[in-house]
């Protein structure tokens, strides 16, 4: 190849990625600057929905009485189901599975988001000669579905563009 044909392909390179429209996610843009969560204090879920909307700076978590917006927290439930089993009835496999169903409303009652449901379920293997091993897997798979449904949740929330 040329040595300006070279440099041409060079300079061209960074040009036409830069061109494609590739952008990272940045923090959400939400409408409301005030929301009330109606989760269990218990909840691990409820939890880091509360922790990424307040990290973000721009929303402030406040009980119902004081919030623009208010998520109903319906179903936040964890459920572990056997999908497969050996030749002598041994457990091989389990479905590990989070649901949580959400509303998003105002304060007096106008429906912005309805009765909704998010699902994440993940297929996990069984060996009772690793059972710790298999609990830390467990636990982990529970995380990232954890955390996959908390994004999916604070894009829908970014969406609601009226109140």
């Amino acid at each position: 190849m040329e040595p300006n044909r070279r440099t041409f392909l060079a300079a061209a390179a960074p040009l036409a990625l830069s061109a494609c429209g590739f952008k990272l996610r940045g923090a959400p843009d939400f409408s409301f600057k005030t929301i009330a969560i109606g989760s269990a204090e218990a909840s691990s879920l409820g939890n880091e929905l509360k922790r990424s909307i307040a990290s973000g700076g721009a929303v402030q978590v406040l009980p119902v009485a004081q919030a623009q917006v208010v998520l109903d927290v319906l179903t936040d439930q964890r459920e572990k189901v056997v999908v497969g089993l050996n030749a002598s009835g041994q457990v091989r496999e389990f479905q590990l599975r989070i649901r949580f169903r959400f509303r998003l409303r105002t304060p007096d009652g106008k429906e912005l988001i309805p009765s909704t449901e998010l699902l994440q379920q993940r297929d996990i293997s069984f060996n009772e000669s690793a059972v710790l091993s298999k609990e830390a897997e467990e636990n982990l798979l529970y995380r990232d579905m954890q955390t996959d449904i908390v994004q999916q949740l604070m894009r829908r929330l970014a969406a609601i563009k009226t109140l």
